[in-house]
């Protein structure tokens, strides 16, 4: 049975779309929806075993929440979040232009394999198609379906090994 889902657009308003699976709506998140988004991102490193990463406080996620150059989605069901897109637009120097670098897709085990995750990147495709930018993003060797989901969306998957450098590391040569 196919249902109406609500998608927002750039302009965070939200139009009607159809999807199977139930209604859902994907909307800007605001800064009063850090506590939620908060909760998620949390889910998201549990998920990942990643728990210990996770550093941010939901009094600096409602400031990033302000910027415009953040850019989070929501996707609710009957007013409670399932799950969440982030992304930072910022300068592509290669390119000379900028992109949208997309951080997190994540979506509740529950409400998994119902395009939510496809709604999601559907909203920050339109984010991007606003204004003509390329999205870009990493997804682990090991994340195989992952893979499978965005190859399926048209993504070109490349390899490229990612080089983390923390104070603890470079602190011996400064």
């Amino acid at each position: 049975m196919k249902r109406s889902a609500q998608l927002a657009n750039t302009n965070n308003e939200i139009k009607e779309i159809v999807m199977a699976g139930g209604p859902v709506a994907i909307r800007r998140a605001q800064p009063r929806d850090a506590e939620a988004t908060l909760t998620l991102l949390k889910g998201l490193a549990e998920h990942e075993d990643s728990s210990q990463h996770v550093h941010l406080t939901l009094k600096q996620l409602e400031e990033y929440l302000h910027r415009d150059d953040v850019i989070i989605f929501l996707a609710e069901v009957d007013g409670s979040q399932i799950g969440y897109s982030s992304a930072l637009r910022r300068t592509y120097f290669w390119g000379g232009s900028e992109i949208i670098a997309l951080d997190d897709l994540y979506v509740r085990a529950s409400h998994r394999n119902k395009r939510v995750g496809e709604h999601l990147m559907k909203a920050m495709a339109g984010q991007a198609a606003h204004d003509g930018l390329t999205v870009m993003w990493e997804v682990t060797p090991t994340n195989v379906a992952g893979q499978r989901f965005y190859s399926k969306l048209g993504a070109k998957l490349s390899t490229k090994v990612i080089a983390t450098w923390t104070p603890e590391h470079y602190g011996f040569i400064v």
